[in-house]
């Protein structure tokens, strides 16, 4: 039964993405840190065929922590008429969508929040595109004077006419590289190339996920990750740093997700006051370049001359048992609750604000 007195969140999870059950896991511990005090959860899962059906809350809390073992439930199909008309007893104050990839962290549901005049948390339409876009955000990064790897763009159509010409165009990378699908998340569809002959089968590999894929050349560093909480002005966390064991020889989804000795944590990274300054200083600047808003977990390298450079921004980033955002947020003074409290905040305070905006030239 609804409670009058309790804004209704929904969650909104799952999706079409290659992410899918990473979403899963981040709306389990998004669920467990929302105050019941304040908030009564709705959760919707999307499934595989795009369809929107409530989810038990206990069901889900119960849920495996192995990616490998969690779904979507069969439930009540969810009307988004429903959802969306504010007359409605139902109605939803606030949506959290903790949608990781496509269909979900590029911008495409937060224009439908838009246009149902609905607050959610995160990124904008525009902010949300820009950082799913590993191509657009790096190109907007380099332009603004911030350091990125050096990297080129292959288009599907082109590759295909001529697969050796394309490839030719790339050899001032060096080796070895990365190939990575522009628009994908967790590693999804990543590669590291260390041999010329293996190419053409990694960027193949990472086409299967998107129609743009990027060949980056890999940086000799430490991976260091900062959380930028956003306001006025954005808030920045302590850093951590990913030192890894696996076998792929990156933060590969594996090494994320699969293998519990894949990767090793240090929280916090140990850095210099001067170094952890600049990676602040940096990832907040990168934050406003993109045009973020809420949050986002911004990920650098730091090479071993103390250049630092962006690896990438994540926008909706991930809220599993293993994911930095919160856990640097949590070693930085702010609990897993208080946080998700403020990112239901910050999207109430933006609602607001554009409520207030004129129309139309005529309005008073």
């Amino acid at each position: 039964m609804t409670d009058p007195a309790k804004l209704r969140v929904a969650l909104l999870f799952g999706g079409q993405s290659a992410e899918h059950e990473i979403s899963i896991l981040s709306a389990r511990n998004v669920l467990a840190a929302l105050d019941p005090q304040r908030f009564e959860a709705v959760l919707i899962g999307i499934d595989r065929h795009g369809r929107w059906l409530r989810q038990d809350a206990a069901r889900l809390l119960a849920s495996a922590r192995d990616p490998r073992l969690v779904r979507i439930e069969d439930g009540p199909p969810v009307s988004k008429e429903v959802i969306f008309a504010s007359a409605s007893p139902a109605a939803i104050d606030v949506i959290f969508p903790v949608l990781h990839g496509t269909m979900g962290e590029d911008g495409t549901v937060q224009g439908l929040f838009e246009l149902a005049g609905l607050p959610y948390v995160g990124a904008g339409v525009l902010g949300s595109a820009i950082g799913m876009d590993k191509d657009v955000s790096k190109r907007l990064l380099r332009d603004a004077g911030i350091p990125v790897a050096a990297f080129h763009t292959l288009r599907r159509d082109r590759f295909d006419a001529d697969p050796a010409g394309a490839l030719a165009q790339v050899q001032d990378l060096g080796l070895p590289v990365f190939t990575k699908p522009a628009n994908a998340g967790s590693s999804i569809g990543v590669r590291k190339v260390t041999a010329r002959a293996d190419l053409q089968a990694a960027v193949r590999h990472a086409f299967q996920f998107d129609d743009k894929v990027l060949i980056e050349a890999a940086v000799t560093g430490r991976e260091i990750e900062l959380a930028v909480l956003g306001g006025a002005p954005p808030t920045v966390s302590v850093a951590g740093e990913i030192v890894i064991r696996h076998a792929d020889g990156f933060y590969s989804y594996d090494a994320k997700y699969l293998d519990e000795s894949g990767a090793r944590l240090e929280l916090p990274a140990h850095l210099s006051p001067e170094v952890l300054m600049r990676a602040q200083a940096m990832a907040v600047r990168s934050f406003e370049v993109l045009e973020c808003e809420g949050m986002a977990r911004v990920d650098l390298f730091l090479e071993p001359d103390g250049t630092l450079r962006v690896n990438e921004i994540n926008t909706l980033p991930g809220f599993t048992a293993i994911s930095m955002y919160p856990k640097l947020w949590e070693l930085s003074g702010i609990a897993p609750q208080a946080l998700v409290t403020r990112l239901i905040d910050l999207a109430l305070e933006r609602a607001r604000r554009r409520a207030a905006l004129k129309r139309s030239a005529g309005e008073s």
